[in-house]
């Protein structure tokens, strides 16, 4: 089956159809899912215009330089990875819906 318009392989530059890892397989069904439930990042602070996510995925403060998109951004890219290498690692049944990660992240910390 071909996909609508591709947009999720633009997340991951260098890599061809067919050659993703499941990993990045999952990552970019996340962030599909993602866009049917949220315009802007769920982690983005309309007020301050913080990124909620930098603090546990870098360390610090930071200011969200995407102005609250997540297609591509590296931040939320690297909190789908760690919730996906967290999942694998204690081998549970990995999330199939974006609304079931958040319902569940506070198990994975």
């Amino acid at each position: 089956m071909a996909s609508g318009s591709g947009a999720g392989q633009e997340e991951f530059e260098g890599v061809e159809k067919g050659e993703e890892s499941p990993k990045k397989q999952w990552v970019v069904k996340m962030i599909k899912s993602a866009r049917r439930y949220h315009k802007l990042c769920p982690y983005f602070d309309k007020k301050t215009g913080q990124c909620l996510l930098y603090p546990t995925v870098v360390g610090g403060l930071g200011k969200c330089d995407r102005e609250g998109r997540y297609e591509n951004c590296p931040i939320f890219i690297k909190f789908l990875e760690n919730a996906y290498d967290t999942y694998t690692r204690r081998r549970k049944v990995l999330p199939r819906d974006f609304q079931d990660l958040v319902n569940q992240v506070f198990l994975l910390m």
